[in-house]
């Protein structure tokens, strides 16, 4: 067993709410909280509490109670924070919502959540409205934050209104340990999304965790171009950053030009971001244009980021690069390289950070690694995780539940890593079938079902496979019905026109058969084989 090279911390028996605003003082209320870059416009966090609690007062006033669930589907703006930290001000439960979804993908979010409530922008309306129409959300419980009175809009209320209301925030009660704050949904094997139950207790603790290692202060501005629907920017750059009252300045979506050109005109000090981010700025010419001189620290999540990339980029921009390690069961980060330390590589995913431990387990035998040999670091073994952020289960899923998390606590991540004499991890490989494509979980088996769907596809198999950046993307490999005519365009489109856009297929390759167990199950590690001899074979031309 490992366990962390820093002390416990002390979690507070407290809501998220009250750990990040209970004690908020007159001197950090005039602190700015969110910075919008779009308009200038800056939010104190005494006018954040203010908004958190009117939100959270008109909520109540409608019914809200700690029963109720709200899907929030809403991109990076200052307005985010008021409403998620609002529902959970009120008690009530959040199940954050990909703004990339279909309306289909957003309906079934919102039946397996149970929610009844929507909250949504304008540029997503058209979307929100189709799903909560297919789900019996009333119009008068969908949420436009930036639009028109509801008079105006069919009855959809706007955040203004809600918030000149100046109703007071409800007394509710509940334990933090086991009242559910939020649902994101992590995919699973099977290509049905699970709803990851986090507590107030599992988002208060990685909070106090990640303090310990990740060196945030109220001087700094954070880039929050990571989403706050995301697990990983919903407490690394959300909840930490306000605790730690520094400056966060919102972006919806990525654009190079933009992300360079916010962090020169706002002087951002701090940046959350995955790899893809790394590369460029390892990479594209057009960073050199930009005086970014500012950024004292990158912090890379979500996915592997090799270290050849990170040190390039780090040299690159001049900023201290550090990498982690989490998942959404995990509230969502279990190991961070420490910014105390300067003997740890960049491609690995630091040390266990506090109140953890963990195991390396042989996936072949059971066996528990603990061993370390002659090069200084065990051999790989899945990596099992107990601590005060592992999450509580999967909503209705009892059966995935205890195949996920065992009787002793120990979460079973499907993550092959190895241990170094120096305390920190590496992660070398993965059991799960899921492919990560720029932080985003995309199972196989959903992909799969959805290209067996098309009438020239016979079978179907998908990987992930790396790109030029080394970056994992989904390749699917086909079987094309006899004298279809069907092309590596057609399938591509096929897959874009029903699925997010992080979920398209990006390679296709036909095959004449799909390699299969006599059970019938898919041998990807042959299709694996098969991709890494043509890539070898490529790269010996």
């Amino acid at each position: 067993m490992f366990t962390s090279p820093f002390p416990d911390v002390e979690i507070p028996v407290l809501s998220i709410y009250d750990d990040l605003f209970g004690d908020l003082s007159a001197e950090d209320s005039a602190r700015v909280a969110l910075i919008d870059p779009a308009t200038g416009a800056e939010t104190t966090y005494g006018a954040l509490k203010a908004q958190i609690d009117a939100f959270a007062g008109a909520l109540a006033a409608r019914g809200v109670t700690t029963d109720t669930v709200l899907g929030v589907l809403c991109p990076n703006v200052p307005a985010f924070a008021t409403v998620f930290h609002g529902i959970l001000r009120g008690g009530a439960t959040v199940t954050t919502i990909n703004s990339l979804y279909t309306p289909g993908e957003i309906q079934k979010q919102l039946t397996d959540a149970g929610a009844t409530w929507l909250v949504t922008v304008s540029p997503l309306l058209p979307q929100a409205e189709a799903a909560a129409d297919a789900v019996g959300i009333p119009a008068e419980r969908l949420i436009v934050l930036d639009g028109a009175p509801s008079s105006e809009t069919g009855g959809h209320p706007n955040l203004r209104e809600l918030l000149t209301e100046g109703r007071p925030a409800p007394e509710v009660s509940f334990d933090p340990a086991t009242h559910v704050a939020v649902l994101p949904y992590s995919s699973g094997t099977t290509g049905i999304p699970k709803g990851v139950m986090l507590s107030h207790r599992n988002l208060v603790a990685n909070v106090a965790q990640c303090r310990v290692g990740i060196d945030l202060r109220p001087t700094d501005r954070v880039l929050a171009v990571l989403p706050f629907f995301h697990i990983y920017g919903m407490t690394v750059l959300l909840n930490l950053a306000l605790k730690q009252r520094a400056t966060l300045v919102t972006m919806p979506r990525f654009d190079l030009v933009e992300f360079l050109t916010i962090i020169q005109k706002f002087g951002c000090t701090y940046l959350y971001i995955a790899p893809p981010i790394a590369v460029a700025l390892a990479k594209h010419p057009i960073v050199d244009q930009f005086d970014i001189s500012t950024v004292h620290t990158v912090f890379s999540g979500a996915a592997p980021l090799d270290g050849e990339t990170a040190e390039l980029a780090g040299r690159r921009i001049g900023a201290r690069m550090m990498q982690g390690y989490g998942m959404s069961e995990l509230s969502p980060v279990s190991h961070a390289m420490p910014y105390q330390r300067d003997d740890i590589p960049v491609s690995s995913v630091g040390v266990t950070l506090p109140n953890i431990v963990c195991k390396l387990v042989d996936t072949e035998t059971g066996e528990e690694i603990t061993e370390f040999g002659e090069d200084g670091q065990t051999r790989p073994g899945e990596l099992w995780v107990k601590g005060p952020n592992v999450m509580l289960g999967y909503l209705n899923k009892p059966e995935a539940t205890a195949e996920t998390l065992d009787t002793d606590g120990f979460l079973h991540t499907g993550d092959v890593a190895v241990a170094h004499e120096g305390g920190y991890f590496s992660i070398v490989d993965r059991v799960k079938e899921l492919i990560k494509y720029h932080g985003y979980q995309i199972a196989p088996a959903e992909l799969e079902a959805l290209l067996l769907g098309h009438p020239k596809v016979m079978d179907a198999a998908v990987i992930g496979v790396l790109d030029d950046d080394k970056q994992e993307i989904p390749k699917a490999f086909i079987v094309p019905a006899p004298d279809s005519g069907l092309t590596e365009e057609e399938v591509m489109a096929f897959v874009a026109e029903n699925v997010a856009p992080h979920k398209k297929v990006r390679r296709v390759e036909f095959i004449d058969a799909i390699p299969k167990s006599s059970s019938g199950k898919i041998l990807r590690k042959d299709l694996r084989a098969r991709e890494s001899a043509a890539s070898g074979s490529r790269k010996a031309v």
